[in-house]
């Protein structure tokens, strides 16, 4: 018998959610599988946790639950008893295969596309925020397919703030020449990159078309500025961070060369758009999908 556990969460919340290991939390005898899930478009701030439980949590289990949906410390938890049934393959049911550009993404619980013009991508929606399926991630792979339709090249690529590696994963189809690099703040992701990878059949290293993974707190590591300045990068993170390292994530593009901003509501762009402006971008592009908008900038020349 098996047992869903669901609360409220905040979208920060969920995305700090999909990177813990809960084997480390020495508080927590009965380890969940966590699931979260945007409730309406209209409301992007608002999540929910679903944690799956191969038996039922404890008082004890689920005070330490809360203690990382601090958001819903007055809310009830709902609890249903599940049954037999693969739960975590249930959990994903949900994810239909999406479609961008040239691209299907899909969970190992849904099938790839037959046509052979479809680069398949196979994310496990349980491992790390940036699997396809909410529309920053959905408009990223979408813009990256347009600039490659429109003759970008691209020799060099970062993807900041990665999560699961899928949007360097789409810029080594697109630029297969290409060096990928891909970073994140949590450690976490670089397992869940690695193995993304492996599925999707990405090869790792630092050469042209293989992809290096770099767990870095923004633009200043070492790596990552070895590797600069790139001709295309990709940040799907939010509108305050992407302000806060606007002057970073400039001076490591090249001149005339690309960048793609997501993670910012459609009333934030202003203030994102004017930061990098005041850096040397300008607009190329913008796609707007729910609330959420993501921009194709490009540097000005020297």
């Amino acid at each position: 018998m098996s047992y869903k556990l669901t609360l409220p969460c905040t979208r920060t919340e969920a995305e700090a959610l999909a990177l813990v290991d809960f084997t480390d939390d020495a508080g927590m005898d009965n380890i969940p599988v966590i699931v979260t899930s945007e409730i309406d478009e209209q409301q992007p701030d608002d999540w929910e946790m679903h944690a799956y439980y191969n038996t039922k949590p404890t008082a004890s289990d689920i005070r330490v639950l809360r203690q990382y949906v601090p958001s819903a410390d007055m809310a009830k938890p709902s609890l249903e008893k599940l049954g037999n049934e693969d739960w975590l393959s249930m959990s994903q049911e949900g994810l239909e295969p999406i479609h961008a550009g040239r691209f299907h993404v899909h969970t190992p619980h849904m099938p790839a596309s037959n046509d052979p013009a479809i680069r398949n991508f196979c994310i496990d929606a349980g491992l790390a925020f940036g699997t396809g399926h909410h529309e920053t991630t959905h408009g990223c792979l979408a813009m990256l397919d347009i600039m490659r339709r429109r003759g970008i090249r691209c020799d060099n690529m970062l993807d900041l703030g990665t999560g699961t590696g899928l949007l360097a994963f789409a810029a080594g189809h697109l630029w297969p020449q290409a060096r990928l690099t891909a970073s994140d703040i949590d450690a976490v992701c670089e397992d869940v990159v690695h193995e993304n990878a492996r599925v999707n059949g990405t090869v790792l290293g630092q050469r042209r078309g293989q992809l290096h993974m770099v767990t870095a707190d923004g633009m200043m590591h070492p790596a990552l500025l070895e590797r600069a300045p790139y001709d295309i990068i990709a940040a799907n993170i939010l509108a305050g961070p992407l302000i806060d390292m606007s002057a970073d994530i400039c001076r490591s593009i090249v001149p005339r060369g690309n960048l793609v901003l997501a993670g910012l509501l459609t009333e934030q762009a202003p203030a994102v758009l004017s930061a990098y402006r005041w850096q040397g971008m300008r607009l190329m592009k913008r796609i707007i999908s729910g609330d959420w908008s993501i921009l194709w900038m490009r540097k000005r020349g020297l």
